[in-house]
């Protein structure tokens, strides 16, 4: 099972990729097995040296009961000391942003997010450009 951001790879540069674990709740577990899971417009960020997912989407369990989880709130992302510091001091400079780029389970059956130091692409509409070039 894995869900894949494909904007990511549009909307930006990649330049680093980190494995990252992910704190969750049952049922969130659950949801994501089921492929219930979207990373329309998702971002990191630091909030006290710890680094935080926003804006990524997780259906509630079908089944799921009142103890059945929020689907935009933020959830933790887990890595070692150094990358963290190693990717705080990349996002001070300008341009730089974390996003995930995929989420799967590894073999130990634990849920990974892999996530990309990006910088982002100047976007622009082709037909603009192609008016002028005649």
């Amino acid at each position: 099972m894995e869900i894949k951001n494909r904007s990511a790879y549009f909307e930006y540069y990649i330049d680093d990729k980190y494995i990252a674990g992910i704190m969750l709740t049952g049922t969130e577990v659950k949801s994501l097995r089921a492929g219930k899971a979207s990373f329309n417009d998702s971002y990191c960020v630091f909030n006290k040296n710890e680094l935080w997912i926003k804006s990524f989407h997780i259906a509630e369990y079908s089944h799921g009961t009142v103890n059945n989880h929020d689907p935009l709130r933020e959830r933790k992302l887990l890595l070692q000391a150094r990358e963290l510091k190693k990717l705080q001091a990349k996002i001070k400079e300008k341009g730089y942003t974390i996003v995930p780029l995929r989420l799967f389970f590894n073999e130990k059956n634990l849920a990974k997010v892999e996530i990309g130091l990006g910088k982002g692409k100047k976007l622009h509409d082709e037909r603009e450009m192609n008016r002028f070039v005649k």
